[in-house]
């Protein structure tokens, strides 16, 4: 039995040492299931801070996994970040982005202390992918590998990501909520506007409205 704990429990568990986290009720949408792919949703409101989501995906009997981990902080001035893990057959790709949706800028010594956590991997794969409109707001230093019996490398890149992150949050200002949060309606708005593998996806299977819902409510926290 697979012994691994997953990307979103460990970014949960980070969270928790630090932020008290609030389960929200999701209903239906808590668990999503077609066409052999099953979507599990946990969604969290973090006190005084932010939104986060777990969203994962098993498909075709667990040979296909993914999970994503979403913290969209209203409370500071911090980047949006993303995290995403994939095993197809045996083959890994973690994704770590972050995401210029600050109100001022980022301290370069913050992103170069990420840079250094990217360049510690410098010798696995990339991930390779084609242009997106969200290139223009992504950090370099953000974290893309893939590879094979590479499990523990790329956990240990989420794992330092994420605690130089809420290193980081800890010291950042405090913002102006209202605008900030509007800086992630723009991001998760032109997402699901625009598209991707993910989106198209989850749209062709559950329909424009459940995929909205999912993609600016429950992922991002954007309020109807």
């Amino acid at each position: 039995m697979e012994q691994r704990q997953g990307l979103g429990d460990m970014v949960r568990e980070q969270l928790a040492q630090q932020y008290s986290l609030r389960k929200k009720e999701l209903g239906a949408d808590a668990r999503l299931a077609k066409s052999g792919m099953v979507f599990e949703t946990e969604v969290y409101d973090i006190a005084k801070l932010g939104h986060f989501c777990i969203l994962r995906m098993n498909a075709f009997f667990g040979l296909m996994k993914m999970e994503t981990a979403v913290l969209a902080v209203s409370g500071k001035d911090v980047p949006l970040l993303n995290l995403d893990w994939v095993r197809v057959l045996g083959r890994e790709t973690q994704i770590i982005e972050l995401y210029d949706t600050q109100l001022t800028p980022y301290p370069d010594a913050s992103l170069s202390a990420f840079d250094a956590l990217r360049r510690r991997d410098g010798d696995l794969p990339d991930t390779v992918s084609s242009a997106h409109w969200y290139d223009a707001i992504l950090y370099p230093c953000s974290y893309h590998k893939v590879g094979r019996k590479i499990g523990d490398r790329l956990r240990a890149a989420a794992r330092d990501y994420t605690a130089l992150f809420l290193r980081q949050l800890a010291d950042a200002p405090v913002c102006d909520s209202a605008a900030k949060r509007e800086k992630t309606r723009a991001f998760a708005e032109r997402l699901f506007a625009e598209g991707g593998p993910a989106v198209d996806q989850v749209t062709k299977l559950f329909g424009a409205e459940i995929a909205k819902r999912l993609i600016l409510r429950h992922m991002y926290g954007i309020a109807e």
